[in-house]
């Protein structure tokens, strides 16, 4: 999967965000060797973990805001992809699959794919069309290549070993190449970076949209250097500057989506760091960041800890600010929060508004300056909100079902406004490792694809076509033929996200604006996906009609908007290819070309972002006369094949969500209106180019029942288009709190879908009504947090109270130290003698106070003390002190001599904070020597 930044702006149509805890699982591995339980690996190992815990902690955030606009997740139209080399021996990754997929060995319905031989001319013009690369010598085991700006042809490729840990801190070794023409030869580049060991995970990074810059980070060893070093480009990689850092970065530097000059980024420790100068000079803005995104204009969003605690996001400590002006001032625009994400236009926050509630969602439409709460179900500690997909009219909310093990939810629609939420699919399947099958089929408006989870077990592939209004079974592929058995339960399902994590397939469902209505996808056919071998389906009218077109899996690309497309085989018998498969009427037959004498280990297919190109590239590998292995890129021009430009006979009117036997005046009508295309026709061999711009002509259309989602409390009964009242929802008028304003939503179940455009025929009632009551606090959600904020009119009523309270107040406090003060007094009787007052440790504390706390954890082991070792006194240590938890776990759990309980209680991730006063957690009442 490419490594990419979960925390930038604009949304891709397969990205997926998590605004809320998944099921997380922790992996420990611990050091028992006698010999290094000494003082100087302590302090070693102090530092280093607690650098290791922050990237923890970011890494966290990745996996909890999973990709919007630039998303965790693989992207469609991706600049940069990674490439491995993996052992031909058998020893295969272990493939994880539900017990409940279909693995029996019925015959599976089959087809016969088309071919069409390959002319001796065809032939020749392919072989003076092919370039052979190989990187001799280079001996990395993964390559990473990245696409330059769009139509430059230039494409960067960083080399990479993966070096024993031992070797770490020593360095490694990579290699730099670059291409102009396409990826038809390479130049070694190493030199203009002084050959410096690059970054593998976040090493090479490309700029937005057409831009010319090239971020290169290097792999610098944190203990021994005060910050990194950045190679920085502005001309495509013809030269490079080199630029020392004030910091560490601990992920991708992310560019601003309009204007590359603008880098953000996260520190180790947490700072926020801004460049406006694309990386000359870097100013630290805040500190203690958690996460980051870009929203609209120049706006960031962050989030981060006041106190610089571990786990802050888990406890619901986090403050979301926001900066207008790069970094000059700041406007907290929300407290006491979970998680954060910016998708479409909305921002949206995870809180819990009393203590013990559960989470709920606030969304705000205006850059944060107001928010509002979203008409959602509430989720518990074990369940989360992953936002789909979604624009600026509507967003597609997963709300995840109770149970540790459901592996699935509800899919939620919303308006306009991101607060009005209707229930449009259930059961919709989401596994426990955050893979959603959720497609956005990108090449025909209104389109999506995901996958349920149904009460047998079963998992199927249904299809919208109206952006969630309705979902339906996909057909039955039109050369397939089903079994007897299955006449009446056959249907097309479609592989997706988790599939392809598991193995099954290689690549997910595949489509374009730029060729529409063209859907390539891996499927399966019968009365559920299959875990066998899947087959390659096309439809060419955005899933109403679907072809078996390979057998097997296979890698696929779209080229010359549709025009042509590509296939290579992902799962040869011997392991190796030297065949690629070309189609030049939307994958309906097919032609083979071998590209090459000697077969190589396929490792991936790249072409240039977009479909307007017409060069593609097969990467892989084959031993050299030393049998180690050589990389190997082939790098295939189709133009000269299709040397024709199309013309207007080439292309014919094509109205789009056109039904057999439909009704003329509603015919092809989706979300308000009609849509007739200027289209390719499929038996015209020729050129569409690189100027070719999709023409489509508008049509208004009537309203009718399919252009309403059900409204919030209603849902759609099966086998029809009526929106039927929820039981739990007997009033038929809705309170809604709206800009601090309470108002009432009377409807009788229908709400417009969001962008729809039709116009009279059926329309439902549905008022609005403000009523003059406040409710809650619409300039942030409110929370149940000790850091809330007081308006400054409310001052007075708090002194008053506070100063009739603080009698009993200190009474209680003094009580409760006291009785705390003899109680640790009479557990804790060792020899360890007390730090001075100079020693203790600070709120935040330093390397050196880190190890006096672990040397302090050492002693009190050895001398079978360490059985008294309160859990509160543990959780304390991990707030007060910042000292991760890891150390901990480190010291204590690797040691024969720690207790079962101990280990049970440092694994509760500081759960106790709910119930020690926070007065209590100061310095001045709870010094580091009193244990």
């Amino acid at each position: 999967m490419t490594r990419q930044t979960c925390l930038s702006a604009p949304i891709h149509s397969s990205a997926t965000l998590v605004i809320c805890h998944l099921k997380r699982q922790a992996v420990l591995v611990c050091n028992t060797r006698p010999e290094l339980w000494d003082l100087g690996f302590y302090r070693y190992l102090a530092h280093h973990i607690k650098m290791t815990w922050r990237l923890l902690v970011l890494g966290g955030a990745c996996l909890l805001l999973l990709g919007v606009r630039g998303q965790c997740k693989e992207q469609r139209n991706r600049r940069t992809v990674s490439f491995h080399q993996t052992q031909q021996d058998g020893d295969q990754r272990q493939v994880l699959s539900r017990p409940e997929r279909d693995t029996t060995a019925s015959p599976r319905p089959t087809f016969t794919a088309c071919k069409l031989p390959l002319t001796p001319l065809e032939h020749r013009v392919l072989d003076q069309n092919t370039h052979e690369t190989g990187f001799h010598g280079d001996d990395g085991s993964s390559f990473t290549v990245t696409w330059v700006g769009d139509g430059t042809g230039v494409i960067l490729v960083l080399s990479t070993i993966s070096a024993p840990l031992d070797s770490f801190f020593e360095g490694g070794s990579s290699r730099l190449y670059r291409s102009a023409d396409y990826g038809k030869s390479f130049h070694d580049i190493s030199h203009l970076i002084n050959n410096t060991f690059i970054r593998k995970e976040f090493g090479l990074l490309a700029g937005p949209g057409n831009s010319q810059q090239v971020i290169l980070t290097a792999d610098t060893p944190v203990l021994d250097n005060p910050g990194g070093v950045i190679f920085t480009s502005t001309d495509a990689g013809v030269s490079f500057k080199s630029v020392h850092l004030p910091f560490h970065p601990a992920q991708p530097i992310t560019f601003h989506f309009l204007n590359p000059e603008y880098l953000v980024v996260i520190s180790i420790d947490g700072g926020l760091w801004l460049s406006l100068d694309f990386g000359t000079v870097w100013k630290k803005v805040h500190e203690g960041t958690q996460s980051f995104t870009w929203g609209s204009g120049i706006t960031l969003f962050f989030s981060f800890s006041p106190k610089g605690t571990v786990e802050a996001d888990r406890r619901g400590e986090l403050f979301l600010k926001r900066t207008e002006d790069l970094g000059k001032t700041f406007t907290t625009v929300a407290h006491s929060i979970f998680s954060f994400g910016y998708v479409g236009g909305f921002l949206f926050t995870s809180v819990i508004e009393t203590l013990g509630a559960p989470r709920v969602i606030y969304v705000s439409s205006d850059q944060g300056d107001q928010f509002n709460k979203a008409q959602l179900p509430s989720a518990s500690t074990e369940q989360f909100y992953s936002v789909l997909d979604g624009d600026e009219d509507m967003i597609f909310m997963h709300v995840d079902n109770p149970g540790e093990e459901s592996y699935f939810g509800t899919v939620y629609t919303s308006d306009d406004r991101g607060i009005l939420y209707s229930k449009s699919l259930e059961r919709h399947l989401f596994g426990g490792e955050g893979k959603s099958d959720f497609t956005n089929v990108t090449s025909m408006r209104g389109v999506y694809l995901t996958n349920i989870l149904e009460e047998d077990g079963r998992i199927r592939t249904v299809i919208s076509f109206n952006r969630g209004g309705q979902w339906t079974l996909l057909n039955k592929p039109q050369n397939v033929e089903c079994g007897e058995d299955s006449r009446n339960d056959c249907n097309l399902h479609i592989h997706g996200e988790y599939s392809r994590y598991n193995g099954i397939t290689p690549m997910l469902p595949l489509s374009d604006p730029t060729a529409v209505g063209l859907v390539i996808a891996h499927g399966s056919v019968g009365d559920s996906i299959s875990s066998t071998r899947p087959d390659v389906y096309v439809s060419e009218d955005g899933g109403y009609k679907w072809r078996g077109s390979l057998r097997g899996p296979h890698h696929y690309s779209i080229l010359d908007a549709g025009g042509l497309v590509v296939a290579v085989e992902a799962h040869p018998m011997d392991g190796q290819i030297n065949t690629i498969k070309f189609s030049t009427d939307e994958g309906q037959c097919w032609k083979v070309y071998n590209f090459t004498e000697q077969p190589i280990f396929f490792a991936g297919l790249t072409s240039e972002p977009g479909t307007k190109t017409m060069n593609i590239s097969v990467w892989g590998y084959r031993p050299e006369e030393d049998h180690q292995p050589m990389w190997v890129v082939v790098t295939i021009d189709f133009q000269s094949l299709l040397t024709r430009e199309c013309g207007n006979q080439d292309y014919v009117q094509w109205l789009a969500h056109a039904t057999e036997g439909g009704d003329l005046a509603t015919e092809g009508c989706v979300l308000g209106y009609k849509e007739t295309f200027r289209r390719l026709r499929k038996l015209s061999v020729c050129r569409n180019g690189r100027d070719y711009v999709v023409s489509r002509q508008k049509s208004p259309c009537p309203c009718t029942r399919e252009d309403y989602l059900c409204d919030y409390g209603y849902y759609r009964h099966e086998n029809s288009s009526e929106c039927m009242r929820q039981l739990d929802t007997a009033d038929h008028a809705l309170e809604v709190c709206l800009n601090g304003e309470e108002g009432e939503l009377r409807t009788t179940g229908y709400r417009k879908v969001s962008s729809d455009k039709c116009e009279g025929g059926f329309t439902p009632l549905r008022i609005k009504e403000t009523v003059n009551r406040h409710c809650g606090n619409s300039s942030q959600p409110p929370t149940a947090s000790p850091y809330s904020e007081t308006p400054r009119e409310k001052m007075l009523l708090i002194v008053v109270c506070v100063g009739s309270g603080i009698v009993i107040l200190v009474a209680v406090a003094a009580a409760v130290y006291t009785v705390r003060r003899m109680g640790y007094g009479n557990r804790f009787r060792t020899t360890t003698a007390p730090l001075p007052p100079t020693q203790r440790v600070s709120p935040v504390a330093t390397e050196h106070q880190s190890s006096q706390w672990i040397q302090m954890m050492i002693l009190l082991n050895e001398q079978h003390e360490i059985k008294y070792l309160d859990e509160d006194l543990q959780s304390l240590a991990i707030w007060m002190y910042d000292i991760p938890l890891v150390v901990l776990r480190t010291c204590c759990i690797s040691m024969e001599r720690c207790l079962g309980f101990v280990r049970n209680k440092l694994q509760m991730s500081c759960r106790w904070y709910a119930d020690v006063p926070r007065y209590l957690l100061s310095e001045e009442h709870f010094p580091l020597d009193t244990g």
